[in-house]
């Protein structure tokens, strides 16, 4: 998320019409195979690589959008950041996976059994997190969602800044020592460990924070980010649903109560996943 510049809307970017035209070929391929399996071998692959081809024809359409409505976005303008973004995207959610080594809230099913297409498949889809995420985020700035919300003016002290580093310590390292029975209900550390580390580090070093702009009284951006993470985990969870290659979860939470593949409470937690990509 960047700050907003003078609006200066312009032409709809055809990027935007490509990525749109990706996104609804792969979905209708993957509708198609989901409810007839075996009846085409076309459809059988793209379903293969659903959330990597879904992810980034909405990349492309969203972008374009941002671009539409602020005259500059992530691939027009700002092509150094996305490129970034991307390989940290990867390692991001690979540092999620070591994780998940250990915790066991998800595994994957239907997955190529030649390395090299199921390595190609993960970094494709992996790529995705951090842009989706924030390129989401900055499209609801963009259109003014909670632009007017605001807080009482927090100063924070270093006192809670430390706190809150050490907090953020004990999340990420609490759940790897304890045994796997029990790391497997802690996840919801793990996701707001992040947040704790490095939120704190980021305002000292002035970089863009949530606790920077808690000390402003600003709070558009912590509800633009938190509604990004539900809206893509909608996305991520109901084009996975479609996927011949998937993710399947082993959370052992709200039993029997799930959006598509996600139980209910973990699907609570994108919201702030959201705030732990914006901090990382």
């Amino acid at each position: 998320m960047t700050p907003n510049p003078p609006t200066r809307q312009g032409r709809f970017p055809l990027h935007g019409i490509v990525g749109l035209c990706l996104l609804i070929g792969t979905l209708a391929c993957s509708i198609y195979d989901h409810y007839n399996p075996g009846a085409s071998s076309i459809a059988h692959r793209v379903s293969n690589v659903t959330t990597a081809l879904c992810w980034w024809g909405y990349l492309l359409f969203v972008d374009a959008w941002i671009a539409r409505l602020k005259g500059g976005s992530l691939l027009t303008t700002r092509r150094s950041e996305f490129w970034v973004q991307v390989p940290l995207s990867i390692i991001v959610w690979i540092v999620f996976e070591i994780y998940n080594f250990h915790m066991r809230n998800w595994h994957y099913e239907g997955i190529s059994v030649h390395r090299a297409a199921r390595m190609f498949g993960a970094m494709a889809a992996f790529a995705t997190v951090l842009p989706g995420v924030l390129s989401t985020a900055e499209w609801l700035e963009a259109v003014g969602f909670c632009r007017r919300l605001r807080a009482p003016v927090i100063q924070a002290s270093s006192k809670a800044a430390y706190t809150c580093v050490f907090l953020g310590i004990f999340c990420l390292t609490f759940p790897l020592m304890m045994p796997r029975e029990i790391a497997k209900y802690l996840f919801a550390l793990v996701w707001m460990g992040f947040v704790f580390l490095l939120d704190p580090l980021n305002h000292a070093s002035g970089a863009p924070s949530l606790f920077g702009d808690l000390a402003k009284g600003q709070l558009q951006r912590s509800a633009c980010l938190f509604a990004a993470g539900m809206l893509c985990g909608f996305w991520w969870e109901s084009w996975n649903y479609l996927a011949a290659t998937k993710w399947v979860y082993d959370a052992p939470f709200t039993p029997g109560i799930s959006i598509f593949e996600m139980p209910l409470a973990g699907f609570i937690g994108f919201g702030p996943f959201a705030w732990e990509l914006f901090a990382m």
